[in-house]
């Protein structure tokens, strides 16, 4: 887990389960929604806003966002609006900053695509270049946005030496 967590007083996810066993298979499960169905990344909320840690999930089961939802215990599940009367209802379960990045330290194991890398850089470097109170030195800024061209260049498809030609370019 990331530093900076030891004082944090957020939920420990394996804790809340009880059993070690029964969170790591859950958390393998809810990691496979992400690699399938789910986003990891930074983006804004507002034009003018940092970029922030999103972890999104997409689907048209709201039992399956529920079971995350309460699973994880943080997040929110908020519907999409449908624009044709053939289209199905879907829901978006989303999770922002600490938070995600609290999931993302415990699961992270288990991803197997590009959000695999996605995730490894964002918990080496998001805490240290995210300052809690939003104030950023010109160096640090610099730096962040770096970290962020480094997060969002990490795509499906792209062989790991382009993206490393990229991203020290």
């Amino acid at each position: 887990m990331p530093a900076g967590y030891s004082g944090c007083q957020r939920r420990n996810l394996e804790a809340s389960h009880g059993r070690k066993a029964t969170w790591q298979a859950d958390a393998a499960y809810i990691d496979g929604l992400i690699d399938g169905e789910g986003t990891i990344t930074l983006s804004r909320k507002h034009r003018n806003e940092n970029r922030q840690l999103a972890i999104t999930i997409s689907n048209t089961e709201r039992q399956l966002l529920d079971f995350v939802l309460d699973t994880v215990g943080a997040g929110k599940i908020t519907g999409k609006r449908t624009t044709r009367p053939n289209h199905i209802p879907s829901f978006t379960y989303a999770i922002y900053n600490r938070q995600a990045l609290q999931l993302l330290a415990q699961i992270h194991l288990h991803l197997r695509t590009y959000k695999s890398e996605r995730a490894s850089l964002i918990l080496s470097k998001y805490l240290k270049l995210t300052p809690r109170n939003g104030k950023y030195t010109d160096a640090l800024r610099q730096e962040r946005e770096q970290f962020e061209n480094a997060v969002l260049n990490l795509k499906p498809g792209l062989p790991r030496d382009i993206l490393q030609s990229k991203t020290t370019a």
